[in-house]
């Protein structure tokens, strides 16, 4: 499929009539057709690899160990374990019909959805667009994507990449900027799955509700990193500067800020400090290995952010470089909760430290605010990681790591209120491209009379049995 940037609604019109008329065919439903065309975006995915790892650095300044680890190891293991399994998650599963439909035999049927509309994001351009793909070829229905127009190199890529592997009237991918976005969603499509910021994913829900069409969105927020008293803070700082520095800190499930036991925070820095150092050197702004900002005004945005927390509190780190578009890790010390740097996602290499004593004080302060689309709790008190856990709502997260809880696929991985609803990955994916249809088969060998009028004396007859 060719960039599609100046079709218009015609065009995207044309496209989801042509693949809802190959849904309907019924080409899409058997299991044999469904195995065939993820191994064919598998062997896809493999052949492109070099230009897939050169579109990213460019990017995004990925190096290919990087990429290869968070964007295509965790899509190519996604892919052959649905392989693997889909024929057993296709199958009818029985449930029992009641006492009220004696005799008779129920099921419950995975049917797709249809047409599908896959829009994804830049940070994580491959991943994020092709695994919901893999779930929705898995389930058996058509789908469009749209990746970012930010990601340019990189959705390029994947336009050759399904354009060269999938007819269009079953998988296409289109380019172009917001104006193809709004086109899209004023068609009707069956399903929408969006990953993107909160307030585009709004828009896409107030669009999807026209029809109506039921949506995932996959969406983001301020994540806590929370560091108790009895942490390994060797082994704390070492994974919540891994978590936070990877991309840049450009990641949905990055550790947004960091709230730190009092006792521990000089430590905590220290140590957070040597590990960027260890991870990227004394310059980080200068380390090609360092992923970049993916364009200008996200750049200026969180150089802003480091500008205004130096006015009133100790920064370190944050040197940056308008060339590359590079910018230094920067500890914030002394952070409160009305600093700008609070404000909003911050979706970069910024760790604002904030410290805590009470936990009754720090939950409550985090159930006053959206629920975030991650927890992560350092802590060897059992018992103080399990209250953490059982108050606070959150879409995911992990007890002593950061992030890690998206790299297993038996996992469901999504959101709650504004960071997202739905969820995929593994089963779950194959879950949210499917929707459960129950069916009740009886039995024409008995035919209860009980259900038909006349009525007159049954009421007593019958009620007295519940």
């Amino acid at each position: 499929m060719t960039d599609r940037k100046s079709s218009g609604p015609a065009a995207s019109a044309e496209l989801v009539a042509m693949q809802r008329s190959f849904f309907n065919s019924g080409a899409t439903r058997p299991v044999s057709f469904r195995i065939e065309n993820l191994k064919k975006l598998y062997n896809a995915l493999t052949a492109y690899e070099p230009q897939i790892l050169e579109a990213l650095r460019t990017d995004l300044g990925k190096s290919d160990f990087e990429s290869f680890s968070t964007e295509i190891l965790i899509l190519s293991t996604e892919i052959k374990q649905m392989i693997k399994n889909v024929s057993r998650w296709t199958k009818a599963s029985k449930r029992s019909a009641g006492l009220l439909n004696f005799p008779s035999k129920a099921k419950v049927y995975h049917d797709p959805h249809g047409v599908c509309l896959i829009m994804s994001p830049w940070n994580y351009p491959l991943q994020l667009t092709l695994t919901p793909l893999a779930g929705a070829i898995a389930a058996g229905n058509t789908a469009i994507i749209k990746p970012s127009a930010y990601s340019a190199a990189t959705s390029q890529v994947l336009i050759d990449l399904i354009g060269k592997t999938f007819p269009p009237e079953y998988i296409a991918a289109v380019g172009g900027g917001r104006d193809v976005n709004q086109d899209l969603l004023k068609q009707h499509f069956d399903y929408i799955f969006f990953t993107g910021s909160t307030t585009v994913g709004k828009f896409v829900m107030e669009s999807a509700a026209k029809f109506p069409t039921p949506v995932t969105l996959e969406l983001g927020g301020k994540s806590p990193c929370i560091i108790g008293k009895t942490a390994n803070i060797d082994l704390s700082a070492k994974r919540a500067a891994w978590g936070k520095c990877i991309n840049s800190g450009q990641t949905c499930i990055a550790p947004d800020y960091f709230l730190v036991h009092e006792d521990i925070q000089d430590t905590f820095i220290s140590k957070v400090q040597e590990y960027i150092e260890k991870f990227y050197g004394a310059e980080p702004h200068k380390n090609p290995e360092f992923p970049h900002i993916i364009n200008r005004n996200h750049f200026d945005r969180l150089t802003g952010l480091i500008d205004d927390a130096r006015k009133t509190h100790t920064v370190t780190g944050g040197r940056s470089d308008p060339d590359t578009l590079r910018i230094e890790p920067a500890i914030i010390k002394g952070t409160s909760w009305t600093d700008k740097v609070m404000e909003e996602e911050i979706f970069g290499p910024v760790i604002p430290i904030l410290t805590w004593n009470d936990e009754d004080a720090i939950i409550n302060t985090i159930l006053q605010r959206p629920r975030p689309l991650a927890l992560y709790i350092f802590t060897t008190d059992k018992k103080q990681a399990k209250r953490f856990l059982n108050l606070i709502p959150f879409g995911g997260g992990c007890i002593n790591d950061t992030v890690m809880h998206i790299a297993s696929h038996s996992l469901p991985f999504g959101g709650t209120g504004e960071s997202g609803i739905g969820s995929y990955h593994g089963k779950t994916s194959f879950e949210t491209f499917s929707r459960m249809k129950p069916v009740i088969e009886k039995s024409l060998r008995l035919d209860v009379p009980l259900r038909y009028a006349p009525f007159a004396g049954k009421y007593k007859k019958f009620r007295k049995f519940f």
